[in-house]
């Protein structure tokens, strides 16, 4: 199972709750996944009603390079906003909580299976840039707790 996670998210968003949500992709895309990878920093999902007046939600601002690029077909976009595969239930929900002031969808990892590509993303709020110094100074008193603790057995 090959994991790509998004690292700068945690950092500037607190993640009050996380999805999952299957991707549709075309087959070089899914090969290029695979074996290349993607950056998932300055990524966001997107909720906007289609021409039936439903609403789907879409992965924006990612770029999966093509898997050969000899043989790439002339329309392919590696820019183009990919649709998640999400209930009609969770649509809602979620349509409901981005309406709220200061919420977001932050996608957080994107996870290869033996048949499978996920996307797993969180319902975020900003942090103010006191809390990202309080997160870091967090961090750093557990990173010196555990060099203690290591040091000691």
């Amino acid at each position: 199972m090959n994991k790509i996670n998004n690292k700068k998210a945690y950092y500037d968003y607190e993640i009050l709750e996380k999805f999952q949500a299957g991707l549709v992709l075309n087959g070089q895309e899914v090969k290029s996944l695979r074996t290349r990878g993607i950056s998932l920093s300055g990524t966001y999902i997107e909720i906007k009603p289609n021409n039936k007046g439903f609403f789907e939600a879409f992965w924006v601002g990612v770029n999966i390079p093509p898997y050969q690029s000899a043989n790439i077909d002339k329309s392919y976009d590696p820019q183009r906003p990919r649709k998640l595969l999400l209930n009609r239930e969770e649509i809602d929900y979620l349509t409901g909580k981005i309406k709220e002031k200061g919420l977001t969808l932050v996608p957080l990892s994107v996870y290869t299976g033996t048949y499978k590509i996920k996307l797993e993303f969180g319902l975020a709020k900003g942090k103010k840039k006191f809390d990202k110094r309080e997160s870091i100074k967090k961090r750093e008193v557990e990173r010196k707790i555990k060099s203690e603790i290591s040091t000691r057995g």
